[in-house]
């Protein structure tokens, strides 16, 4: 009898000649079906000790992983890791989050009618502008960050 929710698990292997080729170990398949979304997956691994359910759920945790340094590259524009031991990436990541927690706190609070992005461009383009905070998102009619503040100026958001 299998786990809740996986609907089968089975070793196989690959018969087409290239594939074969390139990896003709055995490999293990199983396939789950999310009961919240009730969308079916099929997982292909060579770990075979594992059971089913412990094979999807590491599968579906990677992929909250993989959302979430999705997320992190597109909202707090981490390029690169400055170190790479875990604790420096940990570091470096709460460092980005509080940063932006903190802008988009800002953002809100000001009343600002500007993505978080652009509020972080604009704070990284001006780090050096004496201007008052307020007087930085005054301005009337400007659209484009750059053009109103230069692109020479350091950036701090962009590693």
């Amino acid at each position: 009898r299998l786990p809740k929710g996986v609907l089968s698990d089975s070793i196989i292997e690959f018969t087409v000649y290239k594939s074969a080729k390139v990896y003709p170990e055995k490999l293990r398949r199983v396939v789950f079906q999310d009961e919240e979304t009730g969308v079916i997956y099929t997982y292909l691994t060579n770990d075979m000790e594992s059971s089913a359910l412990v094979v999807a759920n590491l599968y579906k945790n990677r992929w909250s992983v993989e959302l979430f340094f999705k997320w992190v590259k597109q909202h707090l524009k981490i390029k690169k890791f400055w170190g790479t031991s875990e604790n420096a990436v940990r570091i470096q990541i709460y460092c980005a989050i509080i940063t932006y927690c903190l802008v988009a706190i800002m953002q809100h609070d000001m009343q600002l009618e500007r993505s978080v992005y652009e509020v972080l461009q604009i704070l990284g383009i001006s780090l050096t502008d004496k201007t008052h905070i307020r007087d930085l998102f005054d301005k009337k009619n400007i659209n484009d960050v750059k053009v109103l503040y230069g692109s020479s100026e350091p950036n701090l958001f962009n590693f």
